[in-house]
């Protein structure tokens, strides 16, 4: 098995139930994206949207209302998955062809405690051949699903009224 073939893949366990926890990360996607640092438009966006129906767009738009396609929703079960289409280069360019677009899958499994076991895992990273390994290194560093992880499960933790998000 080579590199490129090899998963990304993260989990996080939030204080949230399922249907909450599947609510922040796909409607409520731009509360906590982080759009100063990730985004690929030429202009800073302003908002992130994932449609949440069977091939819905994710997209950036900034404030002149351009926008910025990072893939499609392809599978949605609310509360349980969501499976995106991202079609990303390695390059962090749009690329509309399917053959070449990697898989983002996201599942919530509700724990013993009433919070939610969140496991993403972004594979298909050989449709790039080479420049495969690097963006699966990418998106595996630091800045990468760990982080946003983490800044989704804050954002969680501040609706549930325990502090404030700041739009």
């Amino acid at each position: 098995m080579t590199e490129t073939t090899v998963a990304a893949r993260r989990s996080i366990t939030v204080q949230a139930p399922p249907d909450r926890a599947f609510h922040t990360f796909t409607a409520g996607f731009s509360s906590w994206w982080p759009i100063e640092s990730h985004h690929i438009g030429a202009t800073m966006a302003t908002e992130v949207i994932m449609e949440t129906q069977a091939g819905g767009r994710w997209f950036e738009r900034d404030a002149d209302g351009n926008e910025c396609d990072w893939g499609y929703v392809t599978a949605i079960e609310p509360p349980h998955r969501v499976l995106l289409a991202w079609h990303l280069t390695p390059e962090w360019t749009f690329d509309p062809d399917p053959a070449k677009a990697t898989e983002v899958e996201v599942t919530f499994t509700a724990t013993e405690n009433g919070g939610t076991l969140v496991e993403l895992e972004h594979r298909g990273f050989e449709k790039h051949g080479e420049t495969g390994a690097k963006m699966r290194e990418a998106v595996a560093a630091p800045g990468g699903w760990n982080d946003l992880l983490e800044m989704y499960a804050k954002a969680l933790y501040l609706e549930r009224g325990r502090g404030h998000l700041v739009a």
